[in-house]
């Protein structure tokens, strides 16, 4: 059925508009375009409008001077001829606005559902339409990366990228943040908030204006250099698109455009999110559709993106929107007339489209349901997306640190849920992203360490049991995540340091503060804190997996989940992982299993000192295999003496097992494997 549906949506494009192509590159006619001898050529979509009128800075502001002509379908379209001189007839930088008589009579002056650049003046409410057309638009001197085939994601919002207690800008991720994502070893970063959204705090989930790159922190040409110097990095930009609702602004968003509350949107209950607040789209009208692909065409190729993670896909997926419904896994629970199929159709379209015409972008799907196919390809009657979020994993955390002791960690369940995935569907696993930052929640780091972070974060200072415990933990349950949780990695911005604190936009609530909207990246730099430690082990951690590629083999296979130990041993990419979560107790005397014989080497040890840790183990010991069946692996591995100098163990040589210190993880390479 939903295969059925796509097609036909997908035919009747194929016939009744010129292809995918025409269809979805409609970006470059609605709105208000320049032509290339001056004029300019205006179209707008708005069924429940009387009349339709432009008006702005090069008229006067005479909203009846410029009126549209009345098409097929309730487009409307209008063109400006140049001027007398030749220059163009609406400048570059003049304000508009979209007036419509809606059905009432009343007079609506609207920003264009196209506009591409709009602006708030600081002391107005509302958001200005801005005509965009400077003599020379920003041009992209650097190829886009390679598709990768280990995503490691810095989940990123170019407001809050300072410390500074301001919004940041364009230019300042450009300079100062870009280096410091290619030098934690992450090719991947996923930028939030660049919609445009009139509300700061929404977190860039109240989009206002679509095709409109958001003005707080800059121009159009801006985030073009961003995205064009993240590429000569070698960094792969997605875009966090939100197509899942629309803010119920009216006077600077879609909402009633033309008047109706159905243009766009569903009229109606069915047309208001009851949690958001906010305006659900129609995805089988046929202008919605063209709205939203063409959305998604011009991001990648106007800005260069490079992909998108889609938000919101539970929401879209059935009609109660996940509101107070939970998920087991029954199939019951994803097929049925629950299933809002008009939006289903949409995503695979979008996804087909991409596929099609930038077959090199990335898709991600945020679902918290599980929809089973979600991620296998359109072809299979699939969602078409490339990747969805382990969203599961965060939670588990969450839960696991809140309600148990250290000693009560149950280490099948924490293998489960980082391996509990759909056959053959990609993974993003996360320990935490911007959800566990906001304000009402906790960071991994703020849960372990709390209160003592305001005072025992420095190296002067005495290293507490709790700021121990927390340490050491948040370094385990990244790598543990990273290694095991999926086939890509994501990390919210200072969260890998363990950023201290919640986040939060100004706003009424907290006195419009900005003291909370900021990442302290200095924290880093200051060699007396202890969040240097967190850190580096992220940048290693990262650089890894570089080497070897874990995100892009096979799932691990885990050998041991042991309970009583609170040890988890497993291998992937011919890595062997060890982790030992016990709260006190090492082990001198410590069997793992493994399926390739050889001579192995600590690469990662997160009680190095460099990590913060103790120190507990020589670096230089060599881990040799035997063969002796454990954990059903026909190998196992014993330690061996450094100090003796020949590079095979001795014949009757006494071979001491591996010494796993608490609170400890490592990382061993098979040395005889060639390089």
């Amino acid at each position: 059925l939903k295969g059925t549906l796509s097609y036909n949506h997908l035919k009747n494009i194929e016939e009744c508009e010129g292809g995918l192509d025409k269809f979805t590159k409609s970006y470059k006619t609605f709105g208000v375009n320049q032509l290339l001898e001056g004029g300019i050529y205006c179209r707008e979509w708005a069924p429940g409008a009387e009349a339709v009128f432009l008006a702005g800075d090069f008229n006067g502001w005479n909203p009846f001077s410029h009126p549209y002509k009345k098409l097929e379908y309730g487009k409307w379209e209008l063109f400006i001829p140049p001027r007398e001189d030749g220059c163009p007839a609406v400048p570059h930088g003049s304000k508009l606005k979209v007036v419509i008589r809606a059905q009432n009579g009343a007079l609506l002056y609207r920003i264009s559902p196209w506009a591409r650049y709009v602006v708030r003046e600081e002391d107005k409410v509302n958001y200005d339409w801005v005509h965009w057309n400077p003599p020379q638009s920003y041009i992209h001197k650097h190829p886009s990366p390679k598709r990768l085939k280990s995503l490691r994601i810095y989940e990123s919002h170019v407001g809050i990228a300072s410390p500074e207690g301001k919004v940041a800008s364009y230019k300042n991720f450009t300079h100062n943040v870009l280096p410091r994502i290619k030098d934690l070893g992450y090719n991947c970063v996923q930028l939030m908030a660049i919609m445009e959204h009139a509300y700061y705090a929404s977190f860039g989930y109240q989009v206002t204006s679509f095709f409109a790159a958001s003005s707080r922190y800059g121009t159009p040409d801006d985030l073009k250099e961003m995205i064009d110097v993240a590429h000569s990095m070698g960094i792969t930009v997605l875009l966090d698109v939100v197509h899942s609702h629309a803010s119920k602004n009216s006077e600077d968003g879609l909402n009633q455009f033309d008047g109706t509350d159905s243009c766009f949107f569903h009229s109606g209950y069915r047309g208001n999110h009851q949690l958001w607040d906010s305006r659900l789209f129609d995805y089988a009208n046929w202008e919605v559709l063209r709205f939203l692909l063409s959305n998604l065409r011009m991001w990648i190729e106007d800005y260069r993106f490079d992909g998108f993670r889609f938000d919101g896909v539970t929401s879209m997926l059935y009609h109660h929107h996940g509101i107070g419904t939970g998920f087991s896994g029954d199939y019951n629970e994803y097929f049925g007339l629950h299933v809002d199929e008009d939006a289903l159709c949409y995503l695979m379209l979008a996804n087909h489209m991409i596929n099609t015409l930038h077959p090199e972008c990335i898709t991600i799907a945020e679902d918290v349901s599980g929809m089973p196919a979600l991620c296998r390809p359109v072809a299979e009657g699939g969602g078409g997306f490339d990747y969805r979020l382990a969203m599961a994993i965060p939670d588990k955390w969450i839960q696991i640190i809140k309600e148990l002791k250290d000693e009560d960690w149950n280490m099948g369940n924490i293998v489960h849920t980082l391996t509990n995935r759909r056959y053959e569907e990609k993974y993003i696993a996360y320990a935490e992203s911007h959800d566990q930052a906001l304000v009402g929640d906790k960071t991994l780091a703020f849960r372990l360490m709390d209160a003592e972070m305001y005072t025992n974060m420095s190296v002067l200072m005495p290293l507490t049991p709790v700021i121990d415990r927390g340490i050491q933990l948040h370094k385990m349950i990244r790598l543990i995540t990273h290694a095991l949780g999926g086939e890509s990695y994501l990390n919210f911005m200072g969260n890998e340091f363990g950023h201290p604190e919640w986040l939060d936009f100004p706003r009424i609530g907290n006195n419009e503060s900005y003291h909370y909207a900021r990442r302290q990246f200095n924290l880093t730099e200051d060699d007396l804190l202890r969040y240097k430690f967190l850190n580096a082990f992220d940048r290693d951690m990262n650089r890894l997996e570089e080497r070897f590629g874990w995100l892009a083999s096979p799932q691990a296979y885990v050998s041991e989940k042991h309970e009583g130990n609170k040890v988890i041993a497993f291998e992937r990419a011919r890595l062997v992982f060890i982790f030992n979560f016990h709260p006190y107790q090492s082990y001198v005397d410590y069997r793992v299993g493994i399926e390739t014989p050889g001579k192995y080497k600590i690469l990662l040890d997160s009680d190095a000192g460099e990590y913060g840790g103790h120190q507990r183990l020589d670096h230089n010991t060599e881990y040799f295999s035997e063969e002796f069946a454990h954990n059903y692996r026909p190998h196992s591995i014993m330690q061996f003496n450094s100090q003796t100098t020949s590079s095979d163990p001795p014949r009757g040589w006494h071979q001491i097992k591996v010494y796993i210190p608490s609170r400890v993880a490592l990382v061993l390479q098979n040395m005889d494997i060639p390089k």
